[in-house]
């Protein structure tokens, strides 16, 4: 089996047999011409349906998180949409992390519930409550780990015993950690979504999203929904995110490096009140973090003892430091998440403190990272 580093350039990534290009060429067309009625040519007809393109990168995700399919989307919230609709109908239930992604707990909420989808926030770090949380119509349980934005950690090895236990889906969101730092379907994941707008694609530059099951039958239902549904990457984003994974393993051992400074940085700073990152020893999920990741990843959250008008300001006065919403570019970003990202679950159980700033910590130069930091927080 080849390494990490070499799946990321190689698979599904072929040198063109037409041309010999080693670059996977952008198919650029809706229509492919047929060899006869009902004679595929290659299995293309209409890119909606596949685009060798996208192709390309399926498989590469594929190899990367060790599933039997992978399928590309148009952004991770449209990957997130064909799991459900895949998977559940109305008077289902799903278990939600009790800290969720602001985008996934709005698509459960606002958009599924209204289609008859029942859910319960759970802190997925008791295993004891999500044990408890499983009901008779439960079929997905919901898994990020580490979580947006507290970086909270799940026991991924754990929640598969209890889903399978069950009869229930474990699909687990891995787009902090990235398949370089975490491998879910390997510790008893069934389906893994990824946001390739973020670690993936890395360079800010193309909205997408995956999905990779372990089961081959499961892919074969979720690609079928992906045709019906048409949420599918194009080839021009799939091909930008193919360029974004022959870097992923340096830029995450880069972006690591970079949070590691910075958590040791703010660790120390008077104005900090509490960092939140699973490599430091005192994260309640560190070791849970240890057992089952590379390393702890690029991303950062911290509080300050200022409160919420600090924290506005500290987002406000950086320079190196990109205020901005999303993360996993090589920039480094920071911001509220009460304002921003989390805007939409204000009022509900998920909502997060209002002291709290996140960092997405790029591969800058490290010095400057930790100065601009010093800077605001001064």
């Amino acid at each position: 089996m080849s390494g990490f580093d070499t799946l990321a350039i190689h698979a599904g990534q072929e040198p063109d047999p037409y041309t010999g290009s080693v670059a996977v060429p952008i198919y650029a067309t809706s229509t492919f011409k047929q060899d006869g009625v009902g004679g595929l040519r290659g299995g293309y007809e209409y890119s909606r349906s596949a685009n060798p393109t996208r192709t390309a990168l399926e498989e590469a995700l594929a190899a990367l998180e060790n599933g039997a399919r992978g399928l590309a989307f148009a952004s991770g919230l449209a990957a997130e949409d064909a799991v459900f609709r895949t998977v559940c109908r109305p008077g289902d239930h799903v278990i939600l992390p009790g800290d969720a992604y602001g985008g996934t707990f709005r698509l459960v909420a606002k958009v599924l519930a209204n289609w008859g989808v029942e859910y319960t926030p759970v802190p997925l770090g008791d295993l004891d409550a999500v044990r408890e949380a499983v009901r008779p119509n439960t079929k997905i349980l919901w898994c990020e780990t580490p979580t947006n934005p507290l970086l909270g950690i799940a026991d991924v090895a754990g929640l598969a015993t209890i889903a399978h236990d069950a009869g229930v889906l474990l699909v687990v969101d891995n787009t902090f950690a990235s398949p370089y730092l975490q491998q879910p379907i390997a510790l008893g994941a069934d389906v893994v979504v990824h946001s390739t707008t973020k670690y993936l694609g890395g360079h800010s530059d193309v909205i997408g999203g995956a999905l990779i099951a372990a089961d081959a039958a499961l892919g074969e239902e979720l690609a079928f929904h992906q045709n019906a549904m048409g949420a599918i990457a194009g080839p021009f984003d799939a091909w930008l995110v193919l360029r974004g994974i022959k870097t992923l393993a340096v830029r995450m051992d880069r972006h690591c490096d970079n949070a590691e400074r910075v958590v040791e940085f703010l660790s120390d700073h008077p104005a900090v009140a509490s960092v939140l990152y699973p490599g430091l020893s005192t994260h309640p999920g560190h070791d849970v973090a240890a057992r089952q990741m590379r390393r702890f990843g690029g991303m950062v959250s911290f509080t300050l003892r200022g409160g919420a008008e600090t924290a506005l300001k500290v987002c406000g006065l950086v320079s190196v430091f990109t205020l901005g919403e999303s993360l996993g570019g090589v920039e480094s970003l920071i911001e509220h998440p009460g304002r921003m990202t989390h805007a939409s679950v204000a009022g509900s159980p998920l909502e997060v403190p209002d002291d709290l700033v996140r960092l997405s910590v790029g591969i800058e130069n490290i010095e400057d990272l930790i100065d601009d930091l010093a800077s605001a927080l001064a």
